[in-house]
């Protein structure tokens, strides 16, 4: 007899929660040994912890990623799918794993409207997991996206089977209170030390401690700050709590092309130019995929008094690498989805905005 789609998402959910509770009462392996009379050393942490930076939806980094996650699944047995997505939305996945048809999986691409996961490419990525890798468990360790549609209907879920007592819906509550503080208070420092909170949770609570992670190339930096250059970023972060357990990988340059020139020429003259890497824009910038910093040595006093436009870029939208000071030029090279490249100048004349230090974007073809 075929089921329904609504009848094999419910017993699925009931039979993954009451698992999810055996297994949350059965003794971990590492509780069971105990130390020599007077040794206080707590015991090394066990596992291993594969991070992957991308930059969201390139077809070419999620082939890799597939090509990665198959290898670990078939000839190394892994199953955990550590993803950056909240805890409910990799729940809905673990559902639809399960079910017989999409429909769990086109309603999140639903919810997904207008971000980085809306995209055909993703939705193929999933499928494909789902066909080749069926043992596949996603944990989702980001703070609460997508909390109204998502989160709301999970909980009325939990709801419907009487489950407002189990884990479940206490980490969904507590997932969408994230969502609710961040989206208040924009605060990527809050963000990227609620992802660490989230991921040491799910990491902690496995019996086989072997896990693949699929972030933004921005998390996944072992020595790296998160956006607003302040604090350690999620991969520092867990790097100091699991120490070598951790290994992180940057797929991200894969569809960045590495530049070919040594000068920038602008107005007949050309300036040695100095390469600072790229940025993911996709979850800021509607229009363009990814940015490449620039620096014009020697050229300030050329431009320095260049009609300015009204678009300023403060200090810590910068590569940390760079160390902005006064007196500097900036080419800053923009990327479309179509791959077209708009070029834009900025210089750092000692000016600040909202209490922030800014370059100035300029014309230097008035």
């Amino acid at each position: 007899m075929k089921l329904n789609w609504k009848s094999t998402l419910c017993c699925t959910l009931v039979i993954s929660v009451l698992c999810g509770i055996l297994m949350g009462c059965s003794p971990k392996k590492e509780e069971t040994i105990s130390s020599m009379p007077g040794d206080s050393t707590p015991d090394p942490p066990q596992g291993e912890i594969y991070l992957y930076g991308e930059i969201h939806d390139m077809p070419s980094i999620l082939q890799e990623e597939l090509a990665i996650w198959k290898n670990f699944y078939h000839e190394e047995g892994m199953r955990h799918l550590f993803v950056e997505l909240p805890y409910y939305t990799a729940a809905y996945l673990n559902l639809w794993m399960e079910a017989e048809d999409d429909t769990i999986l086109e309603q999140l691409y639903r919810d997904w409207a207008g971000t980085s996961q809306h995209s055909e490419d993703v939705l193929e990525f999933y499928r494909t997991i789902k066909q080749d890798c069926p043992e596949t468990i996603f944990h989702g360790t980001d703070l609460g996206h997508q909390y109204d549609t998502t989160g709301a209907r999970y909980l009325a879920y939990l709801e419907e089977q009487d489950l407002e007592e189990s884990e479940a819906y206490e980490i969904t509550q507590e997932v969408i209170r994230q969502g609710k503080t961040f989206y208040k208070t924009d605060n990527p420092v809050y963000r990227e030390n609620t992802m660490v909170e989230n991921f040491c949770r799910a990491f902690d609570a496995l019996e086989e401690k072997r896990i693949m992670g699929i972030y933004g190339a921005a998390h996944t930096v072992i020595d790296g700050l998160d956006f607003s250059n302040s604090v350690p970023c999620m991969a520092n972060q867990l790097h100091e709590i699991y120490g070598d357990l951790v290994h992180a990988e940057d797929l991200s340059q894969l569809d960045v092309p590495e530049p070919d020139f040594e000068t920038i020429e602008v107005n007949g003259t050309a300036y040695p130019a100095t390469y600072f890497g790229y940025q993911n824009t996709r979850s800021f910038l509607e229009e363009y995929q990814y940015r490449q910093y620039y620096r014009l040595e020697n050229a300030y006093d050329d431009f320095k008094d260049a009609p300015t436009v009204q678009n300023v870029l403060p200090y810590n939208n910068y590569p940390t690498e760079m160390e902005i000071e006064v007196g500097q030029v900036f080419v800053i090279d923009y990327t479309t989805y179509e791959g077209a490249v708009e070029r834009k100048f900025f210089r750092s004349d000692g000016k600040y905005w909202n209490d922030m230090p800014i370059t100035q974007e300029f014309l230097p073809n008035p």
